[in-house]
């Protein structure tokens, strides 16, 4: 799979995804204002398919879902940091958002194309450097591939 980076710093809250103002509307309302106060061109911009490369601690603050599926919602393909809050962590994975843990993600540049390889936990940037992230369990990269967990669940409820 190949992707364009977006960057974005350390402690991406909750509220920078997801922002408190707008969590009374639905989740296009919500996804339109993603990252806004950080990247103001996000929204509008990130192509389906894109990646968001972040600094440590990301997805850090309250547990709305909606931070994670916001994400979804724009297209984003993943989000690879070397380190997720739990909360976050957790809600990525139950709405389909891949999440790749990298301690060197710091490293891949703003709007360069990245080739991600599942099977083998690696991202390959433009220059062919090649960086490791921590394995994701078969079980999560199969929720990601559902589009979430409900619709695995869905999937593996229906009589054969």
């Amino acid at each position: 799979m190949s992707a364009r980076v977006w960057r974005v710093g350390e402690d991406i809250d909750t509220d920078a995804l997801a922002p408190g103002a707008y969590m009374k509307f639905g989740i296009d309302e919500i996804a339109r204002h993603c990252l806004q106060r950080v990247r103001p061109d996000f929204a509008s911009a990130v192509q389906r398919g894109d990646v968001l490369v972040a600094g440590p601690n990301f997805g850090i603050g309250s547990s709305r879902e909606q931070a994670a599926a916001a994400l979804v919602h724009l297209g984003v393909a993943a989000v690879i940091a070397p380190s997720f809050s739990g909360l976050f962590f957790r809600n990525a994975f139950n709405v389909g958002l891949l999440l790749l843990t990298c301690a060197q993600a710091e490293q891949l540049a703003e709007g360069e194309q990245v080739t991600l390889d599942l099977d083998h936990g690696l991202v390959r940037n433009e220059q062919g450097q090649t960086l490791t992230c921590e394995p994701v369990p078969d079980f999560l990269l199969d929720m990601v591939r559902a589009g979430g967990l409900l619709n695995l669940l869905k999937t593996r409820s229906r009589p054969s």
